[in-house]
């Protein structure tokens, strides 16, 4: 079976599915999206995402999306291609527009999309990279499409040999990975940055700050060379160990305080599929 996908109000195949050339979110990247882990069929956490979706939307000054039928959309992909384990992708732009950055007067376009998605390995290896993330910027904690920095990053990650690269912000703090939170063990105590930092608020940051426990707190990005441990957090990852930053080994990752913590998530979201 062909994966389905949700345009506009109903359901076609990938050979089928069309989006216009001049649609502002490929020609200026004018959109936001969220990615929804799906386990047999079913989203994790869909109305915190769905949330986020219109809290990005309103940031970039899109025109706020119908939520129900963003759900119905998901509710129709996952149903019409059920897979174990899912990256349900919610893509809403500012539509068809003129070439250039003032938008257009047709509407936002609303694309729901589903692929299989590989299961994360324990640990991970991540690399620092030398540009910073804009806490002051425009977009700064909003989820948008304009995601050409993150390519640029993980790139140069997968380069090292790494799955994810991190980023300090400008003055210098750490701050998120191209798709993921960052936490750290100092001490023994559990960190993560602020959203002050610039870093995305996370879905699975929140829930591992409500079920599991961590200080916010502001970090230089050098914090990474001391930890006792470092975790990163994302949709599809979970809660997922680090064992190498850069060349700097942490040798039985995932440890003791990352351990725990994945053994709360993962109990928790067992036990509630939206939190």
């Amino acid at each position: 079976m062909k994966p389905a996908i949700w345009l506009d109000g109903s359901l076609c195949d990938a050979d089928s599915a069309r989006v216009s050339v001049f649609d502002h979110g490929l020609t200026v990247g004018d959109g936001v999206f969220e990615t929804v882990k799906a386990t047999e069929g079913q989203p994790f956490a869909l109305t915190r995402h769905l949330r986020r979706l219109a809290r990005s939307a309103e940031g970039l000054g899109l025109p706020e999306p119908d939520l129900d039928e963003v759900r119905r959309g998901c509710e129709e992909v996952l149903g019409a291609h059920p897979v174990p384990f899912g990256r349900l992708r919610i893509t809403y732009t500012g539509g068809l527009s003129p070439l250039g950055s003032d938008r257009g007067t047709a509407g936002p376009t609303l694309v729901v999309a589903l692929s299989e998605a590989a299961r994360r390995p324990d640990a991970t290896a991540v690399i620092t990279v030398p540009w910073a993330r804009n806490e002051r910027g425009a977009l700064t904690g909003l989820k948008t499409t304009s995601y050409g920095e993150n390519v640029v990053a993980l790139a140069r990650a997968r380069e090292q040999d790494a799955t994810e690269a991190l980023f300090g912000n400008t003055v210098g703090a750490l701050c998120e990975g191209t798709g993921t939170n960052v936490f750290v063990v100092l001490d023994g105590e559990l960190h993560t940055p602020p959203l002050s930092s610039g870093c995305l608020a996370g879905i699975t940051r929140a829930l591992v700050l409500e079920w599991v426990g961590a200080k916010e707190t502001d970090l230089p990005l050098e914090a990474l060379r001391r930890a006792e441990e470092v975790f990163l957090t994302s949709t599809t990852r979970d809660v997922q160990g680090v064992h190498r930053v850069d060349t700097r080994i942490l040798p039985g990752a995932p440890g003791p305080v990352t351990a725990e913590a994945l053994r709360i998530f993962t109990e928790r979201a067992a036990a509630d599929i939206d939190p």
